[in-house]
């Protein structure tokens, strides 16, 4: 029984420890966040058309891109377990084999994305007139994929050891990159070419690829103890089978939801562009919220690995508990912004009447499921720190595709909520999944998921 005093000290150090990491995290997805809405405000002023190929390209190319998410945060589990075994030779040789592992399964993605851009538009009914702005966006897009990655690295490896700062000045030059070069390429200024949507994606892979360089650099100087290295970048099949049995359940269950996603765009883009616009606008702010649960979330993966690491259950749990109620107060006040001023938010970005009022009933019906679906990510956080991945993929196939896929489908057809189909929809299905990973989360099997599978 661990005393009060110890429990209190305990408490203090995991506070400092997580905002150490989160607060980087939170800013590096603020800023990526604020690039996407100042893309969508640079899109918007060209019409709605070119404001929706974004948000059906992220839907199409989520599906291929989770599986490097999925095998960094692979690594991310490893490396910090092993920081917290103190062994330092295992966080350099996890860190080069996850390098490796991505570098390959870039490449692979790359090429199908670039193949199967146009069948997946057609298949998703995409309207004609959104139609060739989306396919230009998305085959450039893809062609950045295997730079994607290489930041993937050095974020997962990072800020497993608790170093999420680095990640975040690196990713900042590129945001800088983006957002500079946006009007220049999208409006044509000064000696640049006006291309409208084709300039956004081209934008984004250049500064994709500044980041790349920079993260190879720093990755080969031997910080914390990482250090790329040709020779401990050779393929080894027991760590790539180590890296496929913990990131490929996490990173098909995304895969399958993300599935979800884009079969729900389909039925967004059956209602027309401005309940695209809406739909569109609206996730990309909803993504502003998401953004101090992910960074609590991804500092518990760090800390429960760490202390899982160590064999200390106890520490993990006053972490996850920890984590909780940071992602209730900070959450909160955003959520009820949002619930009251949702529409003056999609008129900055849209001067469409119809999306404005879609997407201020949006708001008002998801934002309580939004704070449901931040203690979700806090709660799979720590499943992945452990190595959990398994409940991770059941969670995520349940969230998408036995809860808000059919139930929306359900309510287009048979009722006449229209879009507000998907609304009610997503607001089921964050507060169902939330309460089943809470239930996992007590009966405590989670803890030992890795037990016996370390190389």
């Amino acid at each position: 029984m661990i005393e009060p005093g110890n429990l209190r000290a305990m408490d203090r150090d995991i506070r400092r420890k997580m905002l150490v990491i989160a607060l980087p995290v939170v800013a590096n997805n603020l800023i990526e966040t604020l690039y996407n809405l100042v893309d969508a405000f640079f899109l918007g002023k060209l019409g709605t058309a070119e404001i929706s190929a974004p948000s059906i390209s992220f839907s199409i190319m989520l599906f291929l891109i989770v599986f490097g998410t999925g095998i960094s945060g692979a690594g991310t589990t490893l490396i910090a377990q092993a920081k917290g075994r103190d062994d330092s030779e295992k966080t350099s040789f996890y860190m080069n084999q996850t390098a490796t592992f991505l570098f390959f399964l870039s490449l692979f993605l790359m090429v199908i994305g670039l193949a199967l851009s146009k069948p997946l538009l057609v298949l998703l009914g995409t309207p004609p007139e959104v139609f060739d702005y989306t396919l230009v966006f998305m085959r450039i897009s893809f062609i950045g994929v295997p730079f994607m990655f290489a930041y993937y690295v050095l974020l997962a490896s990072f800020t497993a050891v608790g170093d999420s700062f680095t990640p975040l000045w690196v990713h900042l030059i590129g945001i800088g990159v983006n957002v500079l070069l946006d009007p220049f390429l999208i409006f044509g200024i000064g000696p640049f070419p006006r291309l409208g949507v084709a300039g956004a994606a081209i934008a984004t892979v250049f500064s994709q690829i500044i980041v790349a360089i920079l993260s190879v650099i720093i990755l080969s100087q031997g910080r914390h103890g990482l250090r790329l290295s040709f020779e401990a970048m050779k393929p080894r099949r027991d760590a790539f089978r180590l890296l496929a049995g913990i990131g490929l359940p996490s990173s098909l269950g995304q895969a399958i939801s993300s599935l979800g996603f884009t079969v729900l765009q389909g039925l967004v883009n059956g209602f027309g562009a401005s309940a695209i616009a809406a739909f569109g606008v609206g996730n990309r702010i909803t993504g502003l919220f998401d953004i101090p649960a992910r960074g609590i979330a991804n500092a518990a993966t760090a800390l429960a690995g760490q202390a899982l690491g160590a064999g200390d259950e106890v520490r993990s749990r006053r972490i996850v508990r920890i984590s909780l109620i940071a992602c209730v107060v900070f959450m909160t006040p955003l959520l009820t912004a949002a619930f009251f001023f949702g529409g003056d938010l999609v008129r900055f970005f849209v001067n469409d009447a119809e999306a404005i009022r879609l997407g201020d009933i949006m708001f008002k019906v998801t934002t309580p499921s939004v704070l449901m679906f931040g203690l979700y990510l806090v709660i799979t956080g720590a499943f992945q720190g452990a190595g959990a991945t398994r409940v991770i993929m059941v969670l995520s196939i349940v969230r998408l595709w036995v809860l808000r896929v059919p139930l929306a489908y359900a309510l287009a057809a048979l009722t006449s909520l229209g879009p507000l189909s998907i609304w009610y929809a997503m607001f089921v299905s964050n507060t169902g999944t939330a309460l089943a990973g809470f239930i996992h989360y007590k009966g405590g099997r989670w803890l030992k998921a890795l037990e016996g599978r370390k190389i």
